[in-house]
């Protein structure tokens, strides 16, 4: 028997491209925002709201944080949802965050906590397209969903840095935290991509605390201000921020919180650093 045939087209077969689709695509690792720094073609990009809620991941089963820690959600919460990987935001309203937070760091899940809480969909991390093409997929499976706590965030497109800027003003101006710009044409990569830009009124950063200054006058006995440690390794303090409760039961050494600044002073450290909070995947995580 001459199996040449045979072996001739597993070989041409496994030179062939793979068939269209993407739902067994290799997810990778979390895509990243890097600041907006000077002057970009607005146009090319599709730009939606940064919502201050816990970044999330659905796997196709499971509900993680982005450092890939399970979230103990009600099986309710997802329900219907798609088998694909999804990226999102898990929010309640502007200004809670720290309710979310809570809500995914409690040891049990809060049923009626998390009727308030929608899984702010932006992306599909499995999707080998660019994100045009993914916004319009992760709408259409949102959309085929019809899950109540599944939500695709909305993303529009605004000509140029003007209609950007007076975007962001009024989204800051409704009490929101800033805006994400996602160039149309980029595919999703792990890790910190310019195609992914976070536009904010203020930067910030995240720095791991490594020890604590003592508090003083109406602060002693108190913790001062935390002592951090950047990805730099640049270590300051950050005292402005903290609330009473923060200074009576601060942020544990190897914590990592996220602070806000205004550049760096001559010496390359934050200026003006000010607390925010600890970062959201202590479980769950803020980008």
């Amino acid at each position: 028997m001459d199996l040449r045939p045979a072996l001739l087209a597993l070989l041409l077969a496994a030179c062939l491209p793979p068939a269209p689709g993407w739902a067994a695509s290799p997810t990778p690792a979390p895509m990243l925002a890097t600041s907006l720094h000077g002057q970009v073609d607005v146009a090319r990009y599709l730009v939606s709201e940064k919502l201050d809620g816990v970044r999330a991941r659905w796997d196709g089963r499971r509900l993680l944080t982005r450092s890939g820690k399970a979230i103990d959600a009600p099986a309710w919460f997802t329900a219907g949802w798609p088998a694909q990987a999804i990226e999102g935001e898990l929010w309640i309203a502007r200004g809670r965050f720290q309710q979310v937070s809570d809500l995914v760091r409690a040891l049990r899940p809060d049923e009626a906590g998390w009727r308030q809480v929608r899984f702010m969909a932006f992306d599909l991390p499995a999707d080998p397209g660019p994100f045009s093409q993914r916004a319009q997929r992760l709408r259409l499976l949102v959309a085929r969903a019809a899950a109540p706590g599944l939500h695709a965030i909305a993303q529009a497109r605004l000509g140029n840095r003007a209609a950007l800027d007076a975007r962001l003003r009024a989204v800051v101006a409704a009490g929101g935290e800033g805006l994400v710009l996602h160039r149309a044409d980029a595919r999703y990569v792990g890790g910190r991509s310019d195609g992914l830009l976070k536009y904010k009124p203020v930067a910030d950063a995240e720095a791991r605390v490594v020890g604590y200054r003592p508090g003083q006058g109406k602060y002693a006995g108190l913790v001062g201000a935390l002592l951090v440690e950047d990805a730099r390794g640049r270590r300051f303090a950050l005292g402005s921020g903290l609330s009473d409760a923060d200074r009576r039961q601060p942020p544990r050494p190897g914590t990592v919180v996220t602070y806000r600044y205004n550049g760096l002073t001559a010496k390359g450290t934050p200026r003006f650093a000010r607390y925010l909070r600890v970062r959201g995947d202590r479980p769950g995580v803020r980008d």
